[in-house]
């Protein structure tokens, strides 16, 4: 389950993968890249958050 996601404008989202390219680039790896966005993202963010919540996929088998 994620809680407390930063609900992101369509402009800061471009602007993260932007910054994600730029790190990936510069040689980091993208799962590492997208990490230290997501960090600087929460850190920075100053907005609403937006709830999400993932069941669990065992819940299906019924």
């Amino acid at each position: 389950m994620f809680s407390g996601l930063p609900a992101l404008s369509h402009e800061q989202q471009q602007q993260a993968v932007e910054r994600i390219q730029e790190l990936m680039a510069g040689g980091m790896s993208s799962g590492q890249a997208i990490t230290q966005v997501a960090q600087e993202i929460r850190q920075n963010h100053k907005g609403e958050a937006i709830r999400a919540r993932f069941e669990d996929d065992e819940d299906d088998d019924e």
